[in-house]
């Protein structure tokens, strides 16, 4: 929900028998990395699908969508349910009781904001999704003539275009994507979860045994996205965030970085190894649930309502997981809340010069932890744009 990563380089595609040992493992499968991590979420994969917050590798996506083309080329348009309709009309006092504890929410109303300080040109921040929709590209009105005026770009990490500068930096550290102790996820699974696990992954067109030794949150980051987003984003298509990256430097713009993708992966690893393979499993264990989920987040985004999307995905994987309690006090803290402030510190100097365009994960910006509140304690008027 990226960072699902894309359209790095000129990848070679691979397959799985011929890795010869963990640095081989790391070249063939994660050369570069883009991962960002997922925003505020629930306690299981239903986060990265609904924030799109895990940025895939250009490499990685060829080498999955490698192992079955024809699986990877029958589907390209994204289809889906909406999900929120459809509780509207079967369970009305669910939907009821979504539409409460949204409206709870501080700030869970709008994408873009207007940021305001006595002295500075105004800046801006818009909540993004890590997605290659063209709707979504498109951004919220008066976003782009906002973007046109900036002097200043700041993303989450500015290393989403220097793939050569991050894949060094992540190299040097396999043990954040990679299991380099010898031992594989089989290792860490009884042999009725291998076997659910596999077999969910053969339905993907993708052996176990070609992935065996990546962590598993980045095999569920890659199960996580329908067909269609992995298909524009191995065409080479930006995300969101990268694209306004991009146009920054072409632009002459001063581009800023908030974390660096190792710091991002220190967060998603930092999380116990037998949560993500939980995750994982009840990840493919979804099936359709998936492009129903992308398809309700991508409305709930466009049509700004993002206080919505937590409650949803709350409410799913409910009604999915008999597990939805496991681990998400540890993971909300860890993923959305330290970063939510180490983002908030690290912006607050560069919005001190005004004139300055932010984009950052749309889920970052709601809730009392949220940036638009770190950033109000620290000065700053924030007022939505639409």
């Amino acid at each position: 929900m990226n960072d699902f990563v894309n359209g790095l380089g000129n990848p070679p595609r691979y397959g799985g028998d011929d890795i010869r040992g963990e640095h081989a493992a790391m070249n063939r499968f994660i050369r570069p990395i883009h991962m960002a991590v997922a925003d505020r979420v629930t306690d299981n994969i239903l986060a990265l699908i609904a924030t799109l917050h895990v940025l895939f590798a250009a490499t990685l996506i060829a080498t999955l969508l490698s192992l079955s083309p024809a699986h990877a080329a029958s589907d390209t348009a994204c289809g889906g349910k909406d999900l929120v309709a459809e509780m509207q009309a079967s369970d009305p006092a669910r939907y009821a009781g979504l539409q409460k504890e949204a409206a709870a929410i501080p700030n869970g109303k709008g994408t873009f904001w207007k940021i305001e300080k006595t002295g500075l040109a105004p800046s801006y921040l818009l909540g993004t999704m890590h997605v290659t929709d063209p709707r979504v590209l498109a951004m919220p009105n008066g976003a782009t003539a906002a973007y046109d005026t900036a002097k200043t770009v700041i993303v989450e990490s500015d290393e989403v275009v220097d793939d050569k500068k991050a894949a060094a930096a992540m190299m040097m550290q396999p043990q954040l994507m990679m299991l380099t102790d010898g031992k594989s996820i089989k290792d860490f699974l009884e042999p009725a979860e291998e076997e659910k696990l596999a077999a969910g992954l053969k339905e993907r067109g993708i052996p176990l045994a070609a992935v065996s030794k990546m962590k598993p949150w980045m095999i569920a980051s890659f199960v996580a996205l329908p067909a269609c987003e992995l298909s524009r984003k191995a065409a080479g298509a930006s995300f969101l965030d990268k694209k306004l990256a991009e146009d920054a430097v072409k632009q002459g713009k001063t581009l800023k970085g908030l974390e660096t993708m190792v710091e991002q992966l220190q967060a998603m690893d930092s999380l116990p190894l037998q949560f993500h393979l939980q995750a994982l499993i009840e990840t493919l264990e979804l099936g359709d649930v998936v492009t129903d989920v992308m398809a309700t987040t991508t409305d709930l985004y466009l049509s700004q309502e993002i206080g919505m999307i937590m409650p949803l995905m709350k409410s799913v994987s409910e009604e999915k997981s008999e597990s939805a309690d496991d681990g998400y006090a540890d993971f909300e803290q860890r993923i959305v809340t330290d970063r939510n402030k180490v983002m908030a510190t690290r912006a607050k100097p560069i919005l001190d010069q005004g004139a300055v365009f932010m984009a950052v994960g749309a889920l970052h910006l709601p809730g009392n932890d949220g940036l638009i509140e770190l950033l109000r304690k620290d000065g700053f008027t924030i007022s939505a744009v639409n």
